[in-house]
């Protein structure tokens, strides 16, 4: 259970209001997921039937319920999508593809770093929630276990093995952290 019975009741001037920073949390979220989506799209252009490529393919099924779910809340709480939609489009699947053209090692790597940081940002958002949004709370601890078990599988297939693994995790993860902040706001 989480200690705050409100969500927003660490809010700091400028910050906005309450039903505010759940838009922000729903529009972040929908963006990431729909992000991870192509992400995964890109690598299994690339990977195709390889033992990789089947992993990829599951964790792709489990980004599309999460995405599925996120596309249901923005409409049920009249959210914004964020602007950066077709952004996300292109670069999240010129990831995927640019990751696994490096090797199946590569696009492991991807999946660590980027699900590393959502696994870091979902734990956040679960600790601004309060009871009040106990469901939307739910929903993502749910879906940041579902992340770390993609992180674990990344690594489980060689991910830290890949050539330049801290140089590519690092950028790729630097990355998410800036398509977060983005997102959150545009």
């Amino acid at each position: 259970m989480n200690d705050k019975p409100v969500t927003g009741d660490d809010l700091l001037p400028g910050d906005g209001d309450r039903e505010r920073l759940v838009e922000a949390m729903i529009r972040v979220d929908h963006a990431g997921e729909y992000g991870a989506k192509r992400i995964y799209d890109g690598q299994l252009a690339v990977l195709g039937d390889t033992p990789a490529g089947r992993a990829v393919r599951e964790m792709a099924g489990q980004e599309q319920r999460h995405l599925d779910r996120f596309d249901a809340l923005v409409v049920e709480r009249r959210v914004r999508p964020t602007a950066l939609s077709p952004v996300w489009h292109v670069a999240g699947y010129a990831l995927g593809v640019g990751s696994a053209l490096l090797g199946e090692k590569a696009a492991m790597a991807c999946t660590e770093a980027v699900e590393s940081v959502i696994d870091d940002h979902y734990a956040e958002q679960a600790g601004r929630l309060g009871d009040d949004e106990a469901e939307l709370r739910a929903t993502i601890e749910e879906f940041r276990a579902d992340e770390r078990r993609h992180r674990d599988t990344a690594l489980e297939h060689g991910a830290a093995e890949a050539p330049a693994h801290a140089l590519l995790t690092g950028a790729i993860r630097a990355g998410a952290r800036l398509a977060i902040r983005l997102s959150t706001r545009v």
